[in-house]
């Protein structure tokens, strides 16, 4: 997953080494489609912009038109100009999968070679990383895999793998954990593997510098009294932990929890790899830093995390019932079901089709096949949207805005989860 985003960094390094292309070079001087919401922006945003997520853009902010979709990596970022910023150019932090996937893209355009034939030439080749890919459509019925996993009423069962070429720059990279040592050997040497050389520790030095400023939270004060910068470099998270810089970076896939961890004073690094939405890599590492910097460990991270999982487990409990218990049965929808159905949609995403199947609507978002399923009414204009596919998003509900002339204008839909932002669609209806 987005351990992927350290491989289109250090491609670009190589490229800078080569003296082809420089980390402030403008997007446009290589995509010259690039184009986000404000002028100047878009003008202005460098290749050191796009790797450090300081976009001004919100934090997964347009994730879900690659997510599943059938746009190609080139649609997803002509349509990033129609997200809105929350914040200044270069002033905050906002972790960005589109800007690293307009990264890879630049690596396509300065090389000559599709992203994916560079990582493997430069990068899975000469590290022995044989059975690596970019892709899961390279998988076969022989490739020993891990199945991704999710949780339901407390009960893990297996979901289907997700294609991300198209965002593959930013998390399209599977790899076992026996290949993820080379790479880690090969980070630990600043770019450098039994006397090859791959990127100059100059550009190692660089991608592991401060580039925007994270800050320490009260969370991290509480828990972590040793750390006292968090900031974001070029393609990796980093802090200091117990007088020890900490290069690492997390990745979420459905049903996939990783994490990479390098101690480059240490010359350590280590790699968790999970199949299931938890927070075991986390818990883990904080064990595992503890132990390999003070050889002891005052936290018993796997108990911490435990329980704020089942507090968070009580919370969506305790919503949900609410929900159930303030909801009022006794209310109809405005219009009868027909007036509902219809194509609704906008420029960022595209369209989602509802239908009249039998007593209820049934729904199809048209960029992405996976994004199907009904609504069952829930009170007034609200339905209750269900996913008719075995996936790790909770159900959500669809809003129908009814105009002044007493027709169905728009949708809205929600789906309470920390990954997508489903309010961002705008859901037009444009064929009454």
């Amino acid at each position: 997953a987005s351990n992927s985003k350290a491989f289109t960094t250090a491609a670009i390094a190589m490229l800078v080494d080569e003296g082809k292309m420089s980390w402030d070079d403008k997007v446009r001087d290589y995509l010259p489609y690039f184009e986000i919401s404000d002028p100047y922006v878009s003008a202005e945003m460098t290749v050191r912009d796009l790797l450090c997520h300081r976009s001004g853009l919100a934090t997964f902010s347009g994730d879900l038109i690659w997510y599943g979709s059938n746009y190609s990596r080139e649609d997803i970022i002509r349509r990033a100009k129609y997200l809105e910023p929350v914040s200044g150019f270069r002033s905050e932090y906002g972790y960005q999968n589109i800007m690293f996937l307009a990264a890879g893209e630049i690596v396509a355009a300065v090389s000559g070679q599709s992203w994916d034939d560079f990582v493997k030439e430069h990068f899975f080749d000469p590290l022995n990383m044989s059975t690596a890919v970019t892709s899961i459509r390279e998988f076969t019925p022989q490739t020993n895999l891990a199945l991704p996993h999710n949780e339901t009423n407390g009960k893990n069962h297996t979901i289907e793998w997700v294609n991300w070429d198209n965002i593959a720059p930013a998390g399209g990279i599977c790899a076992s954990v026996n290949e993820l040592t080379n790479w880690m050997n090969l980070q630990l040497g600043y770019g450098t593997l039994d006397s090859t050389t791959f990127w100059s520790e100059r550009q190692a030095h660089e991608m592991w510098a401060p580039q925007i400023n994270k800050g320490i939270g009260s969370w991290s004060r509480q828990n972590f009294p040793s750390k006292t910068f968090s900031a974001y470099g070029l393609g990796w998270d980093l802090y200091n932990y117990h007088g020890r810089k900490i290069v690492n970076h997390g990745g979420g896939y459905d049903g996939m929890i990783s994490k990479t961890v390098l101690i480059p004073e240490e010359n350590i690094g280590f790699v968790i790899l999970t199949n299931n939405n938890n927070w075991l890599s986390s818990a883990l590492s904080n064990y595992m830093l503890d132990m390999l910097l003070t050889g002891a460990t005052t936290k018993d991270w796997a108990a911490y995390y435990l329980e704020l999982k089942q507090g968070q487990d009580a919370e969506d409990a305790a919503a949900k019932k609410k929900a159930e218990e303030e909801r009022l049965k006794d209310t109809k929808p405005t219009l009868p079901l027909e007036a509902y159905a219809g194509t609704y949609g906008g420029p960022m995403y595209g369209n989602c089709i509802v239908r009249v199947i039998g007593d209820q609507l049934a729904f199809q978002f048209e960029p992405t096949p996976l994004f199907r399923g009904t609504f069952r009414h829930w009170q007034y204009d609200v339905f209750q949207l269900n996913w008719g596919t075995k996936m790790m998003l909770p159900s959500g509900t669809a809003q129908f805005i009814i105009g002044v002339d007493g027709t169905v204008e728009e949708m809205r839909i929600d789906v309470p989860n920390p990954d997508f932002d489903f309010t961002e669609l705008k859901f037009m209806k444009f064929d009454q």
